[in-house]
C-alpha cells in the first residue's frame, strides 16, 4: 500500500447533507458538544501517552496534539462566551459510545490494544474533519466558517498522526485490514444513528 492510500480519510458513508443545515440552526448546541469533543480528544491522547510511555515516537507525536486539542477547547469556550452562551453539562455521545462498545476489540496483546485505540482515534478525527469541512463550506456565519476551516486542517493532521503511529508499531497488512473493518463498522453506526442537530458526531 502506498503512503497516499494510508492517509486518505476513506470514510465509507458520507454525512447526510441535511446535517449541516440543521446544525447551523442550532449553533449553541453544536458549540457545546464540540467543546467536549475537543476536551475528550486531549484526554484520549494523554491516556495513550500515560499507558504507552515506552513508545517514544508516540509520546513525541501526541504531546503536541494534546496542546492543540486543548487550545481548540479553549477557543470553543471563547466562542461560546462571545455569543452569550455557557458551556452547560456534557451530553451522551452516542457515536463514540457505539464505537467503544461495538467496534473496539477487547483483549489481545498490548500492541493489539494500541492498534485498536490508535485507529479509533484516527476514525473520530476523520469524521470530525469531514464535519468541519461541511461547516466551513456551508455555514453562513463567516467567523465560524473560518474557524472550522482551521480545525478541518488541524484534524486532518491529527488523523494522519494516529494512522502513522499504527503503521509504526504494527505490521502494515494487519493495520490495513483492521482499518477497513473499522471503516465498515463505523458506516453502519452512522447509518443507524438519528440525525441530531445538537451533536458534532
Amino acid at each position: 500500500m502506498q503512503a497516499k492510500d494510508k492517509f486518505t480519510l476513506g470514510l465509507e458513508l458520507p454525512t447526510d447533507p441535511r446535517w449541516v443545515d440543521i446544525a447551523s440552526m442550532n449553533i449553541k448546541d453544536i458549540l457545546v458538544d464540540h467543546a467536549y469533543c475537543e476536551q475528550k480528544a486531549a484526554s484520549s491522547c494523554i491516556s495513550l501517552i500515560v499507558t504507552y510511555p515506552e513508545k517514544e515516537k508516540l509520546v513525541e507525536e501526541l504531546t503536541p496534539v494534546v496542546a492543540e486539542e486543548w487550545a481548540h477547547f479553549e477557543r470553543v469556550l471563547e466562542l461560546l462566551k462571545k455569543r452569550g452562551y455557557t458551556l452547560e453539562r456534557q451530553r451522551k455521545d452516542s457515536y463514540v459510545d457505539a464505537l467503544q462498545n461495538k467496534v473496539i476489540q477487547k483483549g489481545g496483546s498490548r500492541d493489539q490494544q494500541l492498534m485498536e485505540r490508535l485507529l479509533i482515534n484516527a476514525l473520530i478525527e476523520a469524521r470530525s474533519c469531514e464535519r468541519f469541512k461541511l461547516l466551513w463550506k456551508n455555514i453562513a456565519d463567516e467567523e465560524l466558517s473560518k474557524f472550522y476551516y482551521e480545525l478541518m486542517v488541524s484534524e486532518a493532521g491529527h488523523y494522519k498522526n494516529f494512522i502513522r503511529l499504527a503503521y509504526t508499531y504494527l505490521p502494515e497488512e494487519k493495520v490495513t485490514q483492521r482499518w477497513h473493518e473499522i471503516l465498515e463498522q463505523e458506516a453502519e453506526i452512522v447509518r443507524s444513528l438519528p440525525l441530531r442537530s445538537d451533536r458534532m458526531h
